[in-house]
């Protein structure tokens, strides 16, 4: 599939579309709300969110704040205001919730919606607020109910061009307040038809997605990729380690979404499942952080499910995707050809095949890389190219590998030591079931490298076998000088392994 560069609104022309071809086939079934929406459906929603909002004059540009968790009312929301052509922003409550009245005060949205069951009733502003409600319930006072008595015609053109703002999102925020990413319709659009192409979706394959609906990783992979294909998407609240495999068999799943951090839950709690009881099933997908690889054998090697990894981010999108008959061991697929991926040094100077290196893109001479300022005001973070903090090389047939986090490297007597190489031999012992490496400050070498690991229950573990297995495996200086042990290690709230938790851990285990 291909951008047609006179549409304003790639988004509008899908629902169009697939309203007219494939009118009663499921849209997008609600798992924990046990209802599903038609694409004949979802376009009479999109068709009355249009005509709610061009009542209230909303105009392109105009905000629309939307604070909920994944449900029917909050993707069909989330699509329908694009569709109309104004700005949806996202915002995860999880992520944010001491920083909800900073953002709306960035944001300055002309409407607020919100999940009632949230408990969020503090709102400091006089901005027009209402609980989302439920779609086909007009019970009680809601936006959804609004829209029953709205009319379902059609408005004809959307508002936007383009260039236009499509979506706001925020950053998790772990260490400052959330930084707002901007994303113009153009670029969301792009982004989806190339993740498209890059993962093999198909208007036949229904995808299992429990990430929140808040980023844009599940928002275009899942949401926007079902709507672009006419696929159906099978929609969970959050994940569940105990009924992840009974979705993917009850609801025939032909794709399933997961996380490093959900890989290593199904893998610590394996089941009996077999890949004859899912033949249906296509791949599973990883993002959000490098996958172990020790990790991804294992889970091959229980399930015999394949897993595809994928790779992007906040700022830009999805840069990299793989599926089933494309995807290689350890990498995060091929690069999305638009994004023009570049390996260079720090000079800027780029890297041949196989040499490790800076990640940056430069998707077009004249991207602008946007986002909301504490004061509101939009602001570039650059212009053309993009290095998006994240080291790795291209191999011999064009697949990225991501080695690590520029900021997460360990310096260690002058040389650069990667976190994943001595976590991905750490994890070639059966003994381990998670790992994590980190430098902490050495008068001498400058940092030295400290590990953690969480065992497998039952097993007591030995230092000195840890150690003298990373000394057969690993250069003198990637040895680490103290293994710590952990019951768990600590994370993101988006799953993702939080290493300054770990350097607190260090500092008040050495206070003891």
């Amino acid at each position: 599939m291909r951008i047609d560069t006179k549409e304003n609104n790639q988004i509008q022309s899908w629902f169009k579309h697939h309203k007219n071809l494939r009118p009663e086939k499921t849209f997008i079934f609600s798992i924990d709300q046990k209802k599903k929406v038609s694409f004949n459906e979802a376009y009479k929603i999109n068709c009355q969110i249009s005509n709610f909002l061009k009542e209230r004059k909303i105009k392109a540009n105009d905000r629309i704040a939307l604070l909920s968790n994944n449900s029917i009312e909050h993707l069909m929301t989330y699509l329908g205001v694009m569709s109309y052509g104004a700005t949806v922003c996202t915002i995860n409550i999880e992520s944010n919730p001491t920083n909800i009245n900073n953002i709306l005060n960035r944001i300055a949205p002309r409407l607020i919606l919100y999940e009632a069951s949230l408990g969020l009733l503090n709102f400091e502003t006089s901005i027009e607020t209402l609980p989302l409600g439920f779609w086909q319930d007009q019970k009680t006072e809601s936006f959804f109910k609004k829209l029953h008595y709205i009319t379902d015609a059609d408005i004809g053109l959307s508002l936007n061009n383009p260039e236009d703002i499509a979506s706001i999102f925020f950053t998790s925020g772990t260490e400052t307040k959330p930084k707002g990413v901007i994303c113009s319709f153009e670029d969301l659009v792009r982004n989806t038809i190339a993740v498209v192409e890059s993962f093999g979706i198909k208007k036949e394959d229904r995808i299992l997605e429990f990430r929140s609906f808040n980023w844009m990783s599940a928002q275009v992979l899942s949401g926007l990729g079902s709507l672009c294909m006419g696929s159906t998407l099978l929609l969970a609240r959050k994940f569940s380690v105990s009924q992840y495999f009974n979705w993917i068999k009850n609801f025939q799943a032909t794709i399933a979404t997961g996380n490093p951090t959900t890989i290593n839950m199904l893998n610590n709690r394996p089941t009996s499942l077999s890949s004859d009881e899912i033949p249906h099933l296509r791949f599973m997908t990883s993002s959000s952080a490098p996958l172990l690889v020790e990790d991804w054998k294992r889970f091959e090697a229980l399930y015999e499910i394949p897993i595809s990894q994928g790779y992007g981010a906040s700022e830009c999108g999805w840069i990299a995707g793989s599926n089933e008959k494309n995807r290689r061991l350890g990498s995060v697929g091929r690069p999305l050809k638009y994004q023009n991926v570049k390996i260079i040094d720090n000079a800027g100077k780029c890297q041949p095949e196989n040499i490790q290196g800076n990640i940056a893109i430069n998707p077009s001479k004249n991207k602008e890389y946007l986002y909301l300022g504490e004061d509101g005001e939009i602001k570039t973070d650059g212009v053309g190219s993009l290095i998006t903090g994240d080291i790795g090389y291209i191999d011999d047939d064009g697949f990225l590998f991501v080695t690590g986090r520029e900021k997460d490297l360990i310096i260690t007597g002058g040389v650069n030591v990667s976190p994943l190489e001595i976590e991905n031999v750490l994890m070639e012992l059966d003994s381990i079931v998670e790992a994590a490496a980190i430098g902490i400050k050495d008068q001498i070498y400058g940092e030295q490298v400290v590990a953690f690991v969480v065992l497998l229950d039952g097993v007591d573990e030995k230092r000195e076998k840890i150690l003298d297995h990373c000394q057969q495996k690993l250069a003198k200086m990637k040895i680490p000088r103290l293994i710590e042990f952990l019951d768990k290690l600590p994370k993101t709230t988006r799953g993702k392994l939080d290493r300054n938790k770990l350097k607190n851990i260090y500092s008040n285990l050495n206070q003891k």
